[in-house]
Formats: structure tokens, sequence, C-alpha cells
């Protein structure tokens, strides 16, 4: 009982950690990547649809994405789109594609974005003791209960706490190695 509330906890700490990393791609660093439109929808039909499932996006060099619409009708969809998404570009439209051009990263912008990142490594480390909190909660339970004794359920919480542990330094190092990256001119 004990090894599976520990491995539930795990399995969810380190969903944290992806959901994390995957806040990251939309951050944009030094090179564009096409992930700085995975936010985007547009009305395809009366339904909300994901950029990248009406079109083609290709990021063609370190600060230029093209996006070619497989409908052509939906170029000035898109385009409004784009806009209203407050990426920092506006986009070009050339009557049969949409190109992005990004300009360089200021140090400034650089900075913000360090600082968004920040904000997500902390929010997973949030999401990581709530995780071991209701983990503690689930084995204070069955001590209660009376199904463990009180040193097997204070062995588990102590392993819970090194396991919290291991994905905090796991963060820590993530947020350390992508912030450097960012600010790298």
């Amino acid at each position: 009982m004990i090894n599976e509330i520990q491995e539930e906890c795990e399995q969810q700490m380190a969903g944290s950690v992806e959901h994390m990393k995957h806040d990251f791609k939309t951050l944009r660093s030094g090179k564009v990547t096409t992930q700085v439109l995975d936010n985007i929808k547009i009305d395809y039909y009366g339904t909300m649809t994901g950029l990248d499932q009406v079109a083609s996006i290709i990021a063609t060099d370190a600060t230029t994405i093209v996006i070619n619409p497989w409908e052509k009708s939906l170029l000035s969809t898109i385009d409004s789109a784009i806009g209203k998404a407050n990426i920092g570009v506006n986009p070009n439209n050339d009557g049969n594609q949409i190109k992005l051009f990004f300009p360089p990263m200021t140090v400034e912008q650089r900075q913000e974005s360090a600082k968004q990142m920040r904000g997500m490594g902390e929010d997973a480390k949030v999401s990581i003791r709530n995780d071991r909190r209701k983990a503690n909660d689930k084995i204070k339970k069955l001590e209660k209960d009376k199904e463990i004794t009180a040193d097997e359920s204070k062995a588990a919480q102590e392993n819970i706490q090194k396991i919290t542990d291991s994905f905090i330094t796991k963060i820590d190092a993530i947020l350390k190695e992508k912030e450097a990256e960012i600010l790298k001119v």
C-alpha cells in the first residue's frame, strides 16, 4: 500500500516537471521555435482549432516562422488570431502564406522571459509540494486506520520527502540551464 502511494506521488511529480518543460517551450529564447504559436486557436468552421491543425508551421531560420494554411480562405483568420495573441510580431500576409519575422531579443526581453520561466518553475514546485502533501495525508490516514504502524508511517513520509527533494533539485537544475540559455546573447 505504501509503495503504491509513493509510486503514484512520484508519477504526479514527474508530470509536474513535464508540464513545466512544455510551458517553457512557449517562451521565446534566442532562437524562435514554432511552439510560440501553440496557444493560438482559430475559428475553423465553428470549432476553435489549434493553428498546427489547419496549417503547416515551419521555422525557416532563427528569426522567421512561415505558416502555410491548407485552405487559403483561412489566411485572414490566422492573420487576425496572431495579431490578437500578442506574441511580439506582426504577421506578414502575402496572399499565399504568413511570415513572422521575430527581431533579435533585447536584454530586457531576455530578462522578462527568464522571469516568466522562474514563475513557471515556482508553479511546478508548488504542484510538487501539493503532491507531497496528498501522499503524506494518505499515509497518515493509513496510520490512523491502524493499517500501518507509526514507524512505517514515519519512514514512508521521510521517503516521500526524499522524492520531493529530488524533484525540487531537478527543477532547479532545469531552471538554471534554461535561464543560462535564455540570457546568453
